[in-house]
């Protein structure tokens, strides 16, 4: 397999970027030049891309190997892949076809007791001579260290997740972990000599809260531009855990100008992660290996960022803010590929599919990630008619939830996660499934209301239509789509049969 016939491929996996806010998309305020560009020239962006879970380890999990969560229990924090119970993913499967892995990055995704040999041939950390060659020293993540930004317990800010304006401390950039792992993979695509080709998974940590971010990313977005957020004026009919987080945050007093800048910082931090990937384009490009490699551009659940009072994210709430994010993909060169937006809807888990083929090969195991390539070569016009996500968990069931970051008494998640731990008669932590097309979402709630919106006249998701009996049509179609989906995905059989005799 030489590296001429074979694509690249480069995943660049920013963690917790919600899907409107791009300036190819037209959001006011937003500054993705690069990411602009490169859906202008040799890209294309899927405007309707949708996360399998609306926190990391489960989406991850997800897109990581094109099963939905509930397909091997893979629906929590604590739940990762495991190679010795058939849990293969992408990586693991470019590694078996000569593929060299190279991994920067968080994790989220293999089970730690197991480690990394399976799935890269290289699981980056920076040494002490790297940074001395870079210029600099690793600055402390923005999730540690001095927590004095956060005020007291009984502040308005203490769980807000807003830190600001990071100090550079005399240097051009806050050179934190994110920086280290692309200065890492940029010295990786000098340096590649091998014939057999790469694949590149850089998983960042931005634009994750804390707000933060260091000039000139800080003050590159324009206040004034940033639209106004989603509210609720009724709860009632709301699932209950958001209101509890909202209770708990602290935050109902906050001016909008207050917003508006925590909107602003989270803008910047979308900035930067920009401009990194544009480093890594040049780089790629510099190398002679941009038109070669497949470049895929992918976010793996969205943030409230202010809207309806919350910040963060929840573990089973499906607002667009959440479960749409960026994906675009820059496929190996041929001048016959679409190029720019389109309103397609895709499912994160589409991404496996699409690897496979583009690099033509067979994965060990059956998925349900249905390729993007015959769609990019506008070999067909259609992709999907509906998308789903689920999250949540049921009744006594604690091991699904996030009970580990309790570990830390009043840290930044205690508002969702002290709620998701209780056990009385109204569980908050409800499991829950959107199906969504792209009139309409759908969610089916275990021991809470269900939820009906109608997209196209309401798309903040404010008034819940599922007693309104003038959509009973639309509301029945989508409930049947969601159990044909549930019988059609409810488990995998391995490809490699059992033998029935003992010898």
């Amino acid at each position: 397999m030489s590296k001429n016939s074979t694509p690249n491929i480069v995943i660049f996996n920013p963690d917790q970027w919600r899907g409107d806010m791009l300036g190819y998309l037209g959001y006011p305020g937003s500054k993705t030049p690069n990411l602009d560009n490169l859906v202008k020239d040799d890209a294309v962006a899927f405007k309707n891309a949708f996360c399998q879970a609306t926190v990391c380890t489960p989406s991850r999990c997800s897109f990581m190997t094109g099963w939905y969560p509930h397909v091997h229990g893979h629906r929590t924090m604590h739940y990762m892949l495991h190679t010795d119970q058939g849990d293969s993913n992408i990586l693991s499967e470019l590694k078996k076809y000569d593929y060299y892995i190279w991994w920067g990055g968080k994790n989220d995704l293999i089970a730690g007791q197991e480690g990394y040999r399976n799935h890269c041939d290289i699981y980056y950390e920076p040494s002490k001579n790297e940074f001395k060659n870079w210029g600099y020293e690793l600055r402390e993540g923005t999730h540690g260290g001095d927590l004095k930004w956060r005020g007291n317990k009984e502040s308005d800010n203490y769980y807000s997740f807003f830190k600001g304006k990071l100090d550079k401390k005399n240097k051009d950039k806050y050179f934190d972990d994110d920086w280290s792992m692309v200065y890492g993979a940029l010295d990786f695509i000098k340096d590649y000599k091998n014939d057999q080709p790469f694949c590149l998974f850089l998983p960042l940590g931005y634009p994750h809260p804390p707000y933060c971010v260091e000039d000139p990313w800080y003050s590159a977005i324009d206040r004034d531009l940033i639209p106004d957020r989603y509210q609720y004026k009724n709860w009632d009919d709301k699932p209950s855990l958001l209101k509890g987080i909202v209770d708990g945050q602290q935050m109902q007093n906050w001016s909008e100008d207050r917003w508006r800048e925590l909107r602003a910082v989270y803008l910047g931090m979308c900035a930067r992660v920009d401009y990194q990937f544009g480093l890594l384009v040049e780089q790629l490009k510099k190398n002679d290996l941009y038109d070669n490699s497949l470049i895929i551009f992918l976010s793996d659940h969205g943030d409230f960022t202010g809207d309806y009072g919350l910040v963060e994210k929840t573990q089973n709430t499906f607002q667009d803010c959440l479960t749409n994010i960026p994906l675009v993909i820059k496929p190996p060169k041929d001048n016959t590929t679409r190029t720019g937006v389109t309103d397609e809807m895709v499912e994160l888990i589409d991404l496996a599919g699409t690897i496979y083929d583009y690099a033509n090969i067979k994965p060990s195991y059956w998925h349900f990630g249905k390729s993007l390539k015959n769609f990019i070569e506008k070999k067909i016009e259609t992709h999907r008619d509906e998308v789903f996500t689920e999250g949540g968990r049921l009744r006594l069931e604690r091991q699904a939830s996030e009970e580990e970051s309790l570990k830390l008494p009043h840290n930044l998640y205690y508002p969702r996660v002290n709620l998701q731990t209780k056990e009385d008669d109204k569980l908050m932590h409800t499991k829950a499934t959107m199906c969504r097309n792209k009139d309409f979402k759908y969610i089916k709630r275990a021991y809470e209301k269900d939820e009906f919106y109608d997209l196209k006249q309401d798309p903040g998701e404010i008034k819940n239509l599922i007693d309104d009996p003038s959509y009973k049509v639309e509301i029945d179609n989508l409930k049947n789509k969601m159990l044909s989906w549930y019988q059609e995905t409810c488990d995998v059989v391995p490809l490699e049969g059992d033998k029935r005799n003992f010898n």
